[in-house]
């Protein structure tokens, strides 16, 4: 069994990090909220940490999942961040979603202490996280992820190696840009039936049986329709990872044109309260202007 480290124990992280512990690796960890760390070290038996870089200073292979680019540098480089713990061959994975360009950046000054750096955005949800099902796309050296590739699987199933370093995050952003504009093509096409007439319960089982078919639609229909926008994956964290894809496309050259009128009605939804709410609250937003609720019979 390895001696890990976790930070960011959050929707993701909090489940993550005992999946670890429960396969029977000693994991230390931390997060801005202690509450949470002081929790999973009652429950779990993990080592509470006070700071990132005490984390590092035990682990061998440190895990983090955080909400953006300014707390993952932070935490990783951070006057009292992990690098200021970790020793020489110890691997940094950080599975939160991040700027590609920022991450190589972190990763370089890693190297430059003689640590390993992953980029390993995951997919998967609260539900997949929960559940240990979580997928995992990987940028970074290829050797570095053969070794330290067994210590996911406790997290996650699948596990994608996508190149060098940032090409992990490129992929994360990639699924998440086609998943947030089937959302909208969801939404509209789902107000229109329902203003239209059709009952939204049909026009489902009619999606789910054509050619609009989509692992996304099944998944959160049910939500929409029973009202229920707990949050899975929020508007908010959705609103950021999008202008992650839009500044990649400025850096890449590449017009993502739908994507950014996606951003502005994330930004709608945000600005009218459902910020934390799940990403599927986003329909609240056509639904009031165009005065239909699309919900079960």
């Amino acid at each position: 069994m390895a001696k890990l480290g976790f930070l960011g124990l959050g929707l993701m992280g909090y489940p993550m990090a005992r999946n670890l512990l429960r396969a029977g690796h000693e994991v230390a960890v931390w997060s801005h909220t202690a509450g949470k760390a002081r929790q999973l070290a009652a429950e779990e038996k993990a080592a509470f940490c006070e700071s990132p870089k005490q984390v590092a200073e035990s682990a061998e292979c440190v895990f983090l999942c955080v909400g953006d680019t300014a707390m993952s540098r932070e935490i990783i480089l951070g006057p009292d961040g992990i690098i200021q713990g970790a020793r020489p061959g110890t691997v940094v994975v950080d599975a939160s979603t991040i700027s590609p360009s920022e991450s190589r950046q972190i990763g370089k000054a890693l190297a430059a202490r003689g640590v390993e750096f992953l980029d390993a955005p995951c997919t998967g949800s609260t539900p997949g996280a929960q559940s240990g099902n979580l997928t995992f796309m990987v940028g970074g050296n290829r050797a570095v992820f053969e070794k330290v590739k067994p210590l996911f699987e406790p997290m996650g199933k699948r596990l994608y190696y996508c190149g060098e370093a940032g090409l992990g995050l490129q992929a994360k952003l990639t699924q998440n840009l086609i998943l947030c504009n089937i959302l909208m093509a969801f939404n509209e096409g789902m107000v229109l039936a329902t203003k239209g007439g059709v009952d939204p319960q049909l026009m489902l089982e009619i999606l789910e049986n054509s050619a609009a078919k989509s692992g996304l639609i099944a998944y959160k229909a049910p939500f929409v329709l029973r009202r229920d926008f707990s949050t899975n994956f929020s508007t908010k964290w959705m609103h950021k990872d999008i202008g992650l894809m839009l500044d990649s496309g400025k850096q890449l050259g590449v017009p993502l044109i739908v994507t950014s009128l996606t951003h502005q009605l994330f930004q709608t939804a945000i600005s009218a309260g459902h910020g934390d709410d799940d990403m599927c609250s986003t329909i609240n937003m056509l639904e009031e202007l165009a005065g239909v609720e699309v919900k079960s019979s």
